[in-house]
């Protein structure tokens, strides 16, 4: 019966019964899936402190990046200063995918696959939480969470001629060489990231709102072109 239960269903309902962190998964089963998926780096709970990781006590509606005593990735900062805030919706994309939000995050993670496991875990979280987040009442398929990109799209074998050739916009803030002048380097990626990445931009999952802005005016023939071209850098 969980094999068949539906992340977006699940988000659904708590926009009709808010408040019921079982209306988001099973806390007990979350509980184990903290223990065997995100121990080994956090702490929850009261007295938590930091590890690795940061406590993850009271997450739901921090500021990315926020806790005071915790250094955190030059990426995780940025994208706290641009808005990212941890809800359902951005909490679920970033344990399916860490770098589908955070490209230079420093958590060596490379997701949870699961739906049914991760509305698990964030019921379990969620009771750590001062401020439980609430969804607002949504059709299921308004609600977004990883990018929503078809094995097809991450298939395309961008043409890296043609990425240089588009290169150019983003070379006026990117620096070529690699140099972090404030502005994330975005040379050497492995392709499918970068193509994660922009797609998260298109589908408005990253807050940046010039990237939201450029990424709306690339295809995906493009995008895969621009990843091509910046893998090639080094």
């Amino acid at each position: 019966m969980r094999k068949g239960r539906s992340l977006f269903g699940l988000l659904f309902a708590l926009g009709a019964f808010p408040g019921a962190a079982e209306e988001i998964g099973d806390a007990d089963h979350g509980g184990g899936v903290f223990n065997k998926e995100c121990a080994a780096c956090h702490r929850i709970g009261p007295e938590a402190q930091h590890r690795v990781g940061p406590r993850l006590t009271g997450i739901f509606g921090r500021r990315a990046g926020s806790e005071e005593d915790f250094s955190y990735s030059k990426s995780m900062a940025r994208m706290g200063a641009d808005g990212l805030t941890w809800t359902l919706e951005t909490l679920d994309a970033y344990i399916a995918n860490p770098k589908a939000l955070v490209s230079g995050t420093k958590m060596n993670y490379r997701g949870l696959a699961s739906d049914a496991d991760r509305a698990d875990l964030m019921a379990f979280l969620r009771e750590f939480s001062d401020e439980p987040q609430n969804i607002p009442e949504a059709e299921p398929t308004a609600l977004k969470t990883n990018p929503d990109l078809s094995p097809e799209v991450l298939a395309i074998k961008g043409d890296p001629a043609y990425g240089e050739y588009l290169a150019s916009e983003c070379q006026t803030c990117h620096q070529a060489d690699g140099s972090d002048q404030g502005i994330p380097s975005i040379i050497a990626w492995p392709p499918e990231d970068f193509v994660i990445a922009m797609h998260a931009y298109k589908q408005k999952l990253r807050p940046h709102p010039v990237m939201q802005m450029m990424a709306g005016r690339l295809n995906e023939e493009e995008i895969a072109a621009l990843a091509a071209y910046f893998a090639t850098l080094e």
